[in-house]
């Protein structure tokens, strides 16, 4: 992450720099990257292994059952089980399955 500022205050010890102070928000943004967001090898192996989307993927590896997440993403389970075999998912299908399982969207994008 980039943060671009103009307000920084150099201290200097011994006539060369020491010390950058920055506005607080700056710090804050510097400070809060996100991590990456990962897939778990469990969940890599079924994509390959079974040939199964990541939706039916993280499904199976947090051991939700289709009923269960299609209720908690505010869908039919005929829905969902049309999801799980679809490689081509809306955004906001994407977010509403990340947000079901406690997810990062991207960790829904291969």
């Amino acid at each position: 992450m980039s943060v671009h500022t103009n307000n920084v205050q150099v201290i200097k010890q011994g006539g060369k720099p020491a010390f950058a102070v920055i506005p607080y928000d700056d710090y804050l943004q510097l400070t809060s990257e996100k991590e990456e967001a990962t897939i778990p090898h469990e969940v890599v192996g079924m994509l390959v292994e079974k040939d199964w989307n990541l939706v039916k993927a993280w499904r199976k590896h947090l051991g939700i059952s289709q009923k269960v997440l299609a209720k908690k993403a505010g869908i039919s389970q005929p829905a969902l089980s049309q999801m799980e075999r679809s490689n081509n998912l809306r955004d906001s299908s994407l977010e509403k399955m990340a947000l079901a399982m406690g997810l990062d969207p991207e960790q829904l994008v291969d």
